[in-house]
């Protein structure tokens, strides 16, 4: 008897073992399906005009809450009670425009998505004090709305044309009319300057509301790109302007509108038309626009000083540089009106700099060599820069503030990532803080860091983590035979013992400016997780033409885009087989974008060290991407045909050995579907075997329909199992 207890005991135990098992093992259900590995944020918080109180979103409500106490001081509105006043499709309290008197809100139905920044959508008014909703226009969806700086007003393009409607006498006023698809835009963007500009949002009102600048957008002489959409009896045909590399672009024109005489001046942009505005500003105060402008290799920028009201201009900053010049919206105005705030390149490093309004250079507010990544506020009152830098290591990011004398203070400087975000007036921030290994930490402090609160420190996913066995991110780096430190990360498989070469897969992107080895959380890298809990080591490697290691590290791939970065990648292969990681005959290589081109050029110029190589929407060749990205970093193909061609995946499909899975959505407004069409009919013509699947519909995320996140990632994970576990 004894000895049968013992056995059903046994038997028990193993049985209870192997659930618990299956209970904390991770699965691609509950990555991608379930959301249970998903780590809290805390979203929909917005600073309210008095910079004491603020709104945040919680269960279909907008509360109003104190920075200072915490306590919750009121309702400016419910889900229910804007909804039971809308016949049709709801509204969603998330992505709300709150005028800047506070007693309105804007909001959207049945929004419809155009690409990846713009929508349109029927919008609705929701008057604060006497709870009514209106509609603000009864026509089409519109896109972009903006409250006038009084709130009496709403701007908004509809049909390529912006509009201008009163809130008060519910009239219209039309700015224009000459708006036409494939041809005329006003007031919003064109394809390429939504893509690579970042923004859609073509109009802005002065700060009183006199005026209001626009883009216009003439691309009646760009090439039209077309794709079939499917899902009908007879496919439907999608045709949009995009101007691939050396090709035309749209005639831009800057126009400010006089909101009391209906007049509309032209700014000055200059004789030559083939230039680029990638940003307009209004000063804090007065009529004073500023207006980016940039020639078409991206390496000489001015800004334009424009006065409303008689439409002269002065030149307030100049600069060039020999590779290009990055965008960003590091660009401060001081309300006083007599001075400017920017980032800038020029020594070497991305650093602040003060200039005066003639343009003058009063003093580089911060140096050393590190990059500055955000400016994230300026208090006006103590004068006062806030920003991010990378300044311990590229790997981490810190938050400093910095007077008008240079004299720097330390504000948020935990090894890892600390991004703030600022009230109103910078009296308050919420910091959201987190490393490789840590879910974010979400924390209410004064403006010297005093800490108030903690707002969500994530301890369920923490104890998550332990329960569900998350292996380790390490970190590690490695010189190459040239003296260049290259940054990595490693998530070892479960059960790694020392000495143990491993199936690898490199997961990276690689581009310019970009880093994908950073002391985040990054959403917990679960797919790397959850494949090295199958027994697949995940590394990534940025190499030379990443960011935040300076411009000579950055853009020491101009002219040449694929050669150093693949270089760097066999490199680092070379260096995890030396070091007895990785399993010399089973290394993979992933990538997506120009991850997807990367991880081609592996498969191809370096097939002796990858074996496995999946790219999904893969640029192919450079010939075929948008100009403004391509020209950036590779001039013209006009003036550069060799750097176009001697790295494009196209050109050496003879090369490539393993095993390769192209994946591609057939819908993919910015890398086209063409890219993976010609690579096959290359491959084809080099009688080389590969694998392929097209999404239907999908556009560059691959989410269009049900399951088909899931089904990728099911897909791919079938693909590395198959052929990087199987000896």
């Amino acid at each position: 008897m004894k000895k049968n207890s013992s056995i059903i005991a046994v038997i028990f135990l193993l049985l209870f073992a192997n659930r618990i098992a299956a209970q904390t093992d991770m699965t691609l259900e509950n990555i991608f399906k379930s959301g249970k590995l998903r780590a809290k944020g805390v979203y929909g918080m917005n600073s309210l005009k008095d910079g004491e109180r603020y709104l945040r979103i919680e269960q279909d409500t907008l509360y109003i809450y104190s920075y200072k106490t915490g306590e919750q001081l009121g309702v400016m509105a419910t889900g229910e009670e804007i909804n039971q006043q809308i016949e049709g499709d709801p509204v969603s309290l998330y992505g709300y425009q709150l005028s800047s008197d506070e007693k309105q809100l804007l909001l959207a139905s049945d929004e419809e998505a155009i690409y990846r920044r713009s929508s349109k959508a029927h919008y609705y008014i929701f008057n604060v004090d006497n709870k009514k909703v209106t509609k603000l226009m009864a026509e089409d969806k519109v896109q972009n709305p903006v409250f006038s700086p009084d709130g009496k007003k709403v701007a908004f393009v509809e049909n390529n044309n912006l509009v201008i409607r009163d809130l008060e006498l519910q009239t219209s006023t039309r700015v224009t009319v000459d708006g036409k698809r494939n041809a005329i835009i006003n007031g919003t963007t064109d394809w390429v300057y939504e893509e690579e500009f970042g923004f859609t949002d073509g109009f802005q009102w002065s700060p009183d509301g006199s005026f209001l600048a626009f883009y216009r957008f003439d691309e009646s002489q760009v090439k039209e790109f077309q794709m079939t959409m499917y899902n009908e009896l007879y496919p439907e045909e999608y045709r949009y302007k995009y101007p691939k590399a050396g090709e035309d672009n749209s005639l831009i024109e800057i126009q400010i509108y006089n909101v009391k005489t209906g007049k509309v001046a032209k700014v000055d942009l200059g004789t030559e038309t083939d230039i680029y505005v990638p940003r307009i500003r209004w000063a804090a105060q007065g009529n004073t626009l500023a207006v980016y402008r940039m020639n078409r290799l991206q390496n000489h920028l001015e800004i334009l000083a424009v006065n409303a009201v008689n439409n002269s201009q002065t030149i307030i900053y100049n600069e060039t540089n020999q590779y290009y010049i990055d965008i960003t919206d590091d660009f401060v105005f001081t309300p006083d009106g007599k001075n400017f705030i920017l980032t800038s390149e020029k020594s070497g490093y991305n650093h602040i700099y003060l200039y005066d309004m003639n343009g003058l250079e009063i003093k580089q507010l911060t140096t050393g060599e590190f990059d500055v990544t955000a400016i994230l506020g300026y208090n006006a009152d103590k004068k006062l820069v806030y920003y991010q830098a990378a300044q311990s290591s590229p790997l981490n990011r810190e938050v400093f503030a910095v007077d008008m004398k240079g004299k720097i203070q330390p504000l948020e400087t935990t090894t890892g990532t600390n991004q703030v975000t600022f009230s109103n007036g910078c009296k308050y921030y919420i910091l959201n803080w987190s490393d490789a290994n840590t879910p974010p930490v979400y924390t209410m402090h004064e403006a010297n860091g005093k800490l108030l609160r903690t707002l969500e420190d994530n301890a369920a996913m923490r104890a998550k983590m332990q329960e569900y066995g998350f292996a380790a991110k390490d970190f590690f780096s490695f010189t190459t035979a040239e003296g260049y430190s290259l940054n990595g990360f490693i998530i070892k498989p479960k059960g790694w013992k020392e000495g143990t070469a491993c199936p690898t897969l490199f997961n990276n992107y690689g581009g310019p400016g970009s880093q994908t080895v950073v002391n985040s959380w990054k959403g917990g890298d679960l797919w790397n997780r959850y494949l090295a809990q199958e027994g697949i080591m995940v590394v990534a490697v940025d190499n030379r033409g990443t960011g935040f290691r300076g411009e000579q590290f950055k853009k020491m791939t101009y002219l040449q885009l694929g050669k150093y970065e693949t270089e760097d990648q066999i490199l680092a292969a070379k260096y995890l087989i030396e070091q007895g990681l990785s399993d010399a005959k089973h290394i993979g290589v992933f990538g997506w974008s120009y991850g997807g081109y990367m991880s081609t050029l592996c498969m191809t110029k370096g097939a002796d060290y990858f074996s496995t190589g999946i790219a999904v929407a893969p640029v192919t060749n450079w010939r075929y991407y948008d100009n403004i990205y391509t020209e950036r970093f590779m001039r013209t193909p006009q003036e550069n045909p060799d750097g176009y061609d001697d790295n494009s995946p196209i050109h050496h499909v003879e090369k490539m050995k393993g095993k390769y899975l192209l994946v591609h959505g057939t819908a993919d407004d910015n890398v086209h579907c063409q890219n993976s069409v010609d690579l096959i009919t290359a491959l084809v013509n080099a009688d080389v075997d590969f694998e392929m699947f097209f999404y239907p519909n999908s556009n560059h995320g691959i989410y269009t329909g049900r399951n088909t996140t899931f089904h990728l990632y099911k897909k791919m994970t079938n693909f590395l199992k198959e052929n990087l576990l199987q000896k």
